[in-house]
């Protein structure tokens, strides 16, 4: 009999197992968060029990999609208590519980004139509330966040399903699934949830809209490089399907507020163009965000939309302070650029055309001097051996 692959392992995991949880990174896309909702509700559909974490907030432009609202911030993995009473000798009659004062009093009567003693119960921990930790969209588990730092032994215990598409993948799970040539991870889900039920018509409205999304956003609206004629198939068989793809452009293409307006307007008179080096960045403020009254996730457009269509450069970036944190954000505008190179610079990762790192517990004003002229230097270097 011959090993299954990745997937056939996958489709047997969702298949047989019956608590999930479901986890995406930290600083969450649209990729992220529509595979973790897509495979969410689909288990949900199948009758099994599932959680989703992730460990920032969820941006507002994609607060549209289906169940989004059930996405948690932390991590409840507390193990069961276990109550042991020893029965070789006595048995037990009936057992009853009551809560009183605050005090849970579980009541356990012995058969006939028999009776148990304290030394016949015992305490322990049992296992933990799932069976599953299924990783969406990952390069590897650093980018859970603390949730993943508090919880080891959750990931020691429990076996991990790694879904991804990335290059840099550590291949961290149990079972890894990373499948390089699709352009998105919910491009990958679909093709796992066909295979999971085998009914062309088992992908609703609801799920086909949160892996759309997943699809769109990372191949932005199909302009990307990494927009395959799979893709596109895929996406066509989403929309067909219900998937409500004028609502995703709308929502994150078509929409801006005031406050993100004023934001870029800040990033803008920031811009740097560093012809030399060709590359254009820029930077935001802690006080940019609370100046113009923008929440922290509405700078993540800025790059997408105004930096990458630079001329003359070979990538864009954006510094910003979140979270207590020094945030770089990486595009390409030329398809022979890798960025995720530079990212790794400073211990980031992602896409060769779109990557990312961050600084923890750092400023712009502690920082941004380094960045810059590591990535100078890095630019020179390259040009010499070119």
């Amino acid at each position: 009999m011959s090993e299954l692959t990745p997937k056939q392992q996958v489709v047997d995991i969702l298949k047989n197992n019956q608590k999930f949880l479901i986890l995406t990174h930290k600083s969450p896309d649209g990729d992220g968060l529509g595979s973790a909702l897509a495979l969410y509700l689909s288990l949900k559909r199948l009758g099994k029990e599932a959680t989703v974490i992730c460990p920032d907030l969820i941006p507002s432009v994609f607060k549209f999609l289906p169940s989004s609202d059930q996405i948690k911030n932390s991590l409840s993995a507390s193990r069961q208590f276990v109550i042991s009473l020893d029965t070789s000798k006595i048995k037990a009659d009936k057992v009853m519980y009551k809560s009183h004062d605050g005090h849970l009093e579980i009541v356990v009567t012995p058969e006939g004139d028999g009776s148990f003693a304290p030394e016949q119960v015992t305490f322990s921990g049992g296992g933990f509330n799932y069976d599953t930790i299924i990783v969406l969209d990952c390069t590897d588990l650093e980018r859970l966040g603390e949730e993943r730092e508090k919880n080891p032994d959750l990931f020691f215990e429990i076996p991990t399903v790694n879904i991804d598409h990335h290059a840099g993948n550590d291949n961290f799970g149990k079972i890894n699934l990373v499948d390089l040539t699709a352009t998105s991870t919910s491009e990958i889900m679909v093709s796992i949830l066909e295979a999971l039920t085998g009914d062309p018509k088992f992908i609703d409205e609801e799920i086909a809209t949160a892996l759309l999304c997943g699809i769109v956003t990372d191949t932005g609206s199909f302009q990307n490089a990494n927009t395959t004629p799979k893709s596109l198939t895929v996406a066509a068989q989403l929309v067909a399907q219900g998937g409500h793809q004028q609502e995703i452009i709308k929502n994150i293409f078509k929409t801006k507020s005031l406050s993100t307006l004023r934001l870029w307007g800040r990033g803008l008179s920031n811009l740097h163009d560093e012809k030399e080096y060709k590359f254009v960045w820029t930077k935001i403020y802690k006080k940019d965000y609370l100046e113009v009254g923008a929440s922290e996730d509405e700078s993540s457009g800025l790059i997408d939309e105004l930096l990458k269509t630079a001329v003359g450069v070979d990538f864009a970036l954006l510094l910003t302070e979140r979270n207590g944190d020094l945030h770089g954000s990486l595009r390409s505008t030329n398809k022979t650029k890798d960025v995720s190179a530079i990212a790794k610079l400073f211990n980031g990762g992602g896409h060769t055309m779109a990557s990312a790192f961050q600084i923890k517990n750092s400023s712009l004003m502690e920082q941004s001097e380094k960045i810059i002229q590591t990535i100078k230097d890095f630019q020179k270097k390259e040009a010499e051996v070119a």
